[in-house]
């Protein structure tokens, strides 16, 4: 057994399997256990009651982690004239139109995190559309990421705001930050994003919602929280 091995192995015994933690203690032994030696993320997956065919149940936004990630993102950006000029003073890192598309379309350039697009562009960038889309890079308005409020969304992205849409298995996964993170960080970005998910649940949803929930770092085993604890009210 490798080394890694050793330490998922190790880190596993340290879980009650049986047991459904707390929030905060789960995020607690998370950052306890993580077996790798550099920052691990750590990562929240929710299990929703949903069906995600039907398309009155895909839960698809994004939601503000209010103590970011713990990587600021490079952001590309699909505009014009005064909206490139919005962007670049907000902090994108790259914007174009033509251009842009060309150098992803001819050359495979990827170097970006987050897409962003105003409306007027969607006509050139859906050409990307099986480049972007099978790696969660396509703008959509949905996510906000379609807008004329460009400088607004690059903000929002830079400071720490996570997209996320429901899997074919009914699952959404984010990061909510680092195991380098202050407990209290991790638990009020965790709570951030279940506090969202809650509020979007859809009408045609029935029975329990959120049915499960579990948390863990990149290269660690994932802990179990209790969904009744975790979902707090919507204020």
């Amino acid at each position: 057994m490798s080394d890694h091995g050793k330490k998922y192995q190790g880190a596993r015994h340290l879980i009650d399997r049986s047991k459904r933690y707390d929030l905060t203690d789960a995020l607690s032994l998370v950052k306890k256990i993580h077996p790798a030696k550099f920052d691990e993320t750590v990562e929240i997956s929710v299990r929703l009651g949903v069906d995600p065919r039907h398309a009155d149940q895909m839960v698809r936004s994004s939601v503000v982690m209010p103590h970011g990630v713990g990587k600021v993102p490079r952001v590309a950006v699909f505009a014009k004239g005064d909206k490139e000029k919005e962007a670049l003073e907000a902090g994108a890192d790259f914007v174009g139109a033509e251009d842009l598309v060309a150098k992803i379309q001819q050359e495979g350039w990827l170097d970006f995190d987050r897409a962003v697009a105003t409306p007027d562009m969607m006509g050139l960038v859906g050409r990307l559309g099986k480049i972007l889309g099978p790696r969660g890079l396509m703008p959509n308005p949905r996510s906000g990421t379609v807008t004329f409020d460009v400088g607004r969304v690059i903000r929002e992205i830079k400071a720490g705001k996570v997209e996320f849409r429901v899997d074919k298995a009914g699952i959404i996964h984010a990061p909510v930050g680092k195991v380098s993170f202050a407990d209290e960080a991790l638990i009020e970005n965790a709570r951030a994003l279940i506090d969202a998910l809650t509020r979007m649940k859809p009408a045609s949803s029935k029975g329990q919602y959120i049915k499960g929930i579990a948390v863990s770092s990149t290269m660690g085993p994932g802990v179990k929280v209790d969904p009744a604890q975790a979902a707090t009210p919507v204020r």
